[in-house]
């Protein structure tokens, strides 16, 4: 892998350079140049964003933890971050599915000073990602990873939001829905059911659900 310069005339006789990444490869036995990325013309690039580019690489290569914050660029300074890629997947799903569709069903017209569904959410992706116990799960969401629309949340407020639910959703709504957005009934083949009916029905579909 290599950078490539490349060259053009342009109307009025002058010579426009341009500078890609590129790699050899050999097709029907002729080695061909084959351009990855372009980065742009020769008089536009940002060379020292490739200077910081040229030292993340030799740092790679030389085993030396990358440097986050020459990374962010001069005058800039990384204040926090956290990784949201599998919260993110999980939160599609949990739409797609309808579940935070059906917990504002369940909820109806209850008011809460926290955002119930994004509290539940958050113990959920918890459990498929991290699981933890109430207390550490709490300090999870609030500190190790983005999930949208949760800024912090503590145990209480945890506990809070499940109580909230069981005491809305008495007849298990919200795990008929999500039943119902998986289940193909005319293509589902089936010999026996089981369901699982217990006292602390949310935690139970919470592992459902991370499962």
């Amino acid at each position: 892998m290599y950078l490539r310069r490349t060259q053009r005339r342009r109307k009025d006789g002058s010579v426009v350079g341009y500078v890609q990444l590129a790699h050899n490869r050999r097709v029907g036995g002729v080695t061909r140049a084959e351009v990855l990325l372009n980065l742009g013309r020769e008089d536009e690039l940002d060379m020292e964003g490739l200077r910081r580019l040229a030292r993340s690489i030799t740092r790679y290569t030389d085993g030396e933890p990358p440097d986050v914050a020459e990374a962010a660029g001069e005058g800039l300074e990384v204040v926090s971050s956290r990784p949201f890629g599998g919260a993110f997947v999980l939160d599609a799903l949990w739409r797609r599915l309808g579940v935070a569709d059906a917990i504002a069903e369940a909820l109806g017209v209850r008011r809460s000073q926290t955002d119930v569904e994004r509290v539940l959410f958050a113990l959920v992706a918890n459990r498929a990602l991290q699981p933890f116990s109430k207390l550490a799960a709490a300090e999870w969401a609030s500190c190790d990873v983005h999930i949208a629309g949760v800024e912090a949340i503590d145990e209480d407020q945890a506990y809070r939001a499940m109580d909230v639910l069981a005491a809305a959703d008495t007849e298990a709504r919200v795990q008929e829905a999500v039943f119902f957005a998986v289940a193909d009934l005319l293509n589902l083949e089936v010999d026996l059911l089981f369901f699982d009916y217990p006292a602390n029905r949310l935690r139970r579909s919470a592992l459902a659900l991370a499962a």
